[in-house]
């Protein structure tokens, strides 16, 4: 007899993770971790931002604005929806600009504050590619540039042994130095994927790739409101070589929706990662990580709004039509970062979903690949520069498929017809320093098949980025 499916993901996660164990405890053990060298006085950031950033204060003040131009030229489109990227010609420019503020209270606890706004818009109003050519936008445009309280968390840091090693200091963290095995504990309002699915090749979106299913794992749908935060509490065990850590967040009570859900009995996002750092390649750094989740929210199923529409109940199919409280939506990911040489580091990521629930708070993914490599600048004496190019492939669960191809809509793509296909996003970027704490960015996506539809597109979408921290 099969397992249920998610016993099923259960086991391969334990699977997974048993094999990655055995992988590094014993290395771990045959190989002494050599003691890294003391901090420097200034922030390792100190040349990326505007402003010096002293080491031996308690508190941080920073910040930064990221403005983003793209455009599209006309594309082949027989036919086009609610949810559609515009065929005709089109260009738009976003903005973000966030203060950071943090405080240490003690030696293991500090606060962090970020006030935020979001502006501008986005191609096509943030719809018709469930790889969004740019990660700062909103998804709901009408909230407006009005600031808000982006995150309040409280970080407390419980050592247990083993000697200290750097931590570098910046806008999610003031100490410079933590202990080797502790826990760790994160309270407040906070972004899920500050915490978890990070990758240093793909994760700093105001500096390196712009496209959503390449900044993130695309069939994690993690927890988060319209603008990307939740409400969580977070725990974190770290060994010299490993960690492991886990998370509790709220849920928004409709798909890309503001406001968050307070019916824990029915409702919330269970994350756990596992992460492993040690190379794929002798003598070179390298993380591996693999994640599980599950969410419980009044989310729809696919196929139940299939039915309805077959029984007539419903003129298209409607996944809000079909929500109920207490659904679940699990899956689970793999992220890979590994450094071949100084400066050159190539990552991927794949990640898989139920796809029968509806897709609620990230995008409309359910399943995911991603590969890629970025380099900085050293090489041609820009150290400053950071060019990289990466290829995401996007896929969706049989009845996700026919939703879309009935008429069905989600919350991003939609074009009231399918003709299915994988969508497949290649995107190159360089990044150049043009002065201390300045960037400027040119970006090239070209998406083939947008939503999922081979009969749209392909897209090409230029872009370019101005990035100031301070």
């Amino acid at each position: 007899m099969r397992p249920p499916p998610m016993r099923a993901a259960a086991l391969v996660l334990a699977t997974v993770a048993l094999l990655v164990a055995a992988w590094v405890i014993p290395a771990a053990a045959q190989s002494p971790i050599q003691a890294p060298p003391a901090p420097a006085t200034v922030a390792p950031d100190r040349a990326d931002t505007l402003l010096d950033h002293p080491a031996d204060t308690r508190w941080y003040v920073g910040g930064q604005v990221n403005l983003i131009y793209q455009r599209h030229g006309r594309f082949p489109s027989p036919y086009a929806g609610d949810n559609s990227l515009r065929p005709e010609p089109e260009h738009a420019t976003s903005s973000v600009t966030t203060i950071y503020a943090g405080l240490e209270l003690g030696a293991k606890t500090e606060v962090i504050l970020h006030v935020e706004s979001a502006g501008g818009a986005g191609l096509s109003g943030a719809v018709g590619a469930a790889g969004y050519p740019n990660y700062d936008v909103v998804r709901t445009p009408s909230l407006g540039a009005a600031p808000y309280l982006a995150r309040f968390v409280v970080h407390h840091v419980i050592p247990l042994g083993g000697g200290t090693v750097p931590a570098e200091r910046g806008e999610l963290g003031l100490f410079t130095r933590l202990p080797a095995r502790r826990l760790e504990f994160r309270l407040g309002k906070m972004s899920t994927v500050d915490v978890f699915d990070v990758n240093a090749g793909t994760g700093d979106s105001r500096r390196q790739f712009m496209n959503w299913t390449v900044g993130n794992n695309g069939a994690f749908d993690y927890a988060a409101d319209t603008r990307g935060y939740t409400l969580a509490a977070a725990v974190e065990y770290t060994d010299r070589a490993w960690t492991v850590r886990a998370l509790q967040a709220l849920m928004p009570t409709t798909a890309n929706g503001m406001t968050l859900d307070w019916d824990l009995r029915h409702a919330g996002g269970t994350n756990v990662e596992f992460e492993v750092r040690r190379g794929l390649v002798p003598g070179r750094p390298g993380t591996v990580r693999v994640l599980g989740f599950l969410n419980r929210a009044r989310m729809g199923n696919y196929q139940e709004a299939l039915d309805a529409f077959r029984r007539g109940v419903d003129p298209v199919p409607d996944i809000t039509a079909q929500r109920q409280a207490g659904r679940r939506k699990y899956g689970a990911g793999v992220n890979i970062e590994q450094e071949l040489v100084d400066g050159v580091v190539i990552f991927g990521r794949a990640s898989w979903n139920n796809g029968r629930t509806e897709s609620f708070a990230f995008t409309e993914v359910d399943r995911a690949g991603l590969v890629g490599v970025k380099t900085d600048g050293a090489r041609w004496r820009r150290e400053g520069d950071r060019v990289g190019v990466a290829l995401s492939v996007n896929a969706l669960s049989a009845p996700h498929q026919e939703y879309l191809a009935s008429g069905g809509l989600g919350f991003i793509i939609g074009d009231g017809r399918l003709n299915y296909g994988r969508e497949r996003i290649l995107e190159l970027f360089y990044t150049a320093a043009l002065a201390r704490g300045v960037f400027a960015a040119l970006d090239l996506q070209y998406i083939v098949n947008p939503a999922y539809n081979r009969d749209r597109g392909p897209v090409v979408v230029p872009g370019i980025r101005l990035h100031v921290r301070f």
